[in-house]
């Protein structure tokens, strides 16, 4: 068994893909899918907090509505790796402190070694994290060593037929976002090694795209790009389109001007009380803490949604809004220290 699996800042991942593909074992399965759940949760505080920061609530702007339709994209990716491990017997952890997401700090089970994942609201800075965070090895390429996500997940794909004998169909979760999100968007059941399979393909090419094309395969209109890319215009300011004289993509089409935001500051490590000159006044520390409960409510019911009792999901998906709300509240506050910035959501977790 890998070990510090439940322990967000180990190197559970590196330590997954330096075992043999044919020795891991049922329980490497389970873990490496843990750790998926994870990664895919890892992602949702840094990309909402950006969206959340946008001012106008246009959803059909066009930076808007990119980063919104890859919250979607990963909340989707979220639900289909819980299928798969509840499928093979195993359970989803979200509410052991020791597993949930720390910001600042790198990603999950030492992929993508060095990057610093951080909250604030939407810059140029943060689009290019966004960026790095899905990077494939090498661009319109498939990711290949063990440092990216894509990587994990082809491994993992590559290991689960070994394992297709443990499929039950058991304790899944169905959602139909593919009708307002795009094809291959939809939570489905985990019943067969295709059903598995194809998820997984989604999720990597969503996130990297394809060999032959930038484009996101399963998007929620044409020519939405995987979010690598998509995230890499925002972050240099121009359209990555097809250089007619080269044959090659490149970041020269029109720009891509970033839209009036609340200038969110970087969340400091365990929230705002830990910067000197900011801490909160009484006000805001509610907000703050609202949040924070709203939020460590939500990993609950997303919990209790592929455990035993199959509690429905809509709990959660209620909460989503709430945290949008309450986040906006927050943002609407400057710092004292330097109000040029304001405060933005912590995310942590509250035990109950």
């Amino acid at each position: 068994m890998t070990t510090g699996i439940r322990d967000y800042e180990s190197d559970a991942i590196v330590q997954l893909m330096n075992i043999a593909e044919e020795d891991w074992t049922e329980q490497e399965l389970k873990d490496a899918l843990q750790r998926a759940i994870m990664l895919e949760l890892s992602t949702v505080p840094p990309y909402a907090t950006a969206l959340w920061s946008i001012t106008d609530p246009d959803n059909s702007k066009p930076v808007r509505h990119t980063i919104r339709e890859i919250v979607f994209d990963e909340m989707s990716h979220f639900g289909l790796v819980c299928n798969m491990l509840t499928s093979i017997g195993g359970t989803v952890v979200l509410t052991d402190p020791a597993s949930v997401p720390k910001y600042p700090g790198e990603l999950p089970g030492g992929v993508n070694p060095g990057l610093e994942v951080f909250l604030s609201g939407l810059t140029r800075d943060s689009a290019a994290l966004f960026a790095d965070i899905e990077k494939p090895e090498h661009p319109l390429g498939f990711a290949a060593d063990g440092n990216t996500i894509g990587a994990f997940y082809q491994r993992i794909a590559d290991v689960f037929p070994k394992f297709a004998h443990l499929l039950t169909g058991q304790r899944q979760v169905s959602f139909p976002l593919g009708s307002s999100h795009g094809a291959g968007n939809n939570i489905v059941p985990m019943n067969t090694i295709d059903d598995v399979l194809n998820a997984i393909h989604i999720i990597q090419s969503q996130g990297e795209g394809t060999d032959a094309s930038p484009e996101n395969p399963f998007p929620g209109v044409p020519g939405e790009l995987a979010h690598y890319y998509a995230f890499k215009e925002i972050a240099v300011g121009r359209k990555f389109v097809l250089d007619e004289q080269t044959g090659k993509f490149d970041f020269i089409g029109p720009d891509v001007p970033l839209p009036d935001t609340s200038p969110v500051g970087r969340v400091p490590r365990d929230g705002w009380a830990n910067s000197p000159g900011n801490e909160p006044d009484a006000t805001t520390a509610d907000l703050l803490r609202t949040f924070n409960q709203q939020y460590s409510d939500m990993l609950r019911a997303l919990e209790d949604a592929w455990s035993p009792s199959a509690a429905d999901i809509f709990p959660a998906i209620g909460l989503m809004g709430d945290l949008r709300r309450t986040a906006q509240k927050i943002n609407a506050v400057k710092l004292p220290a330097d109000p040029r910035f304001t405060y933005g959501p912590e995310w942590l977790f509250v035990q109950q």
